[in-house]
């Protein structure tokens, strides 16, 4: 019974990739409103951010949003996209991982050098407000 319900959530979480993975491209495509961009743009680097809305030590919401806000963020970005360019990206997408499985490292490197640069800023402001 275990097994099985593992192998149930690790379909869920390959399936949830794949659906990233697609608005990403989503994201990229000419035909995808600004605001379905935005939201998607939001939702995709949340997603793959290494940092929390609410950090994971907290009990119970510490999950919640990676349980609850980042599959409803998937969803209504999915939603706001029309739904031929949804197909033609989820096509994009299984065609890729027939083809070449493999991380893009640019948009995971990119990603921790805005959470870096970031909490660099907010270090340099706190020692200028308490060095005086």
């Amino acid at each position: 019974m275990a097994a099985r319900t593992f192998s149930g959530w690790v379909a869920r979480a390959r399936k949830f990739k794949l659906e990233a993975h697609a608005l990403f491209l989503a994201c990229r495509d000419a035909r995808t409103p600004w605001y379905a961009k935005a939201v998607a743009a939001l939702v995709v680097g949340y997603a793959f951010s290494p940092i929390d809305l609410i950090p994971d030590p907290i009990p119970v919401l510490g999950h919640l949003d990676d349980v609850l806000l980042v599959p409803l963020g998937v969803w209504l970005a999915a939603r706001l996209i029309p739904a031929e360019v949804m197909a033609e990206c989820r096509a994009r997408v299984a065609d890729r991982q027939q083809t070449r499985p493999r991380t893009r490292w640019v948009v995971v490197a990119s990603i921790i050098v805005i959470w870096v640069a970031a909490a660099g800023l907010v270090i340099f402001w706190l020692y200028k407000v308490f060095s005086n």
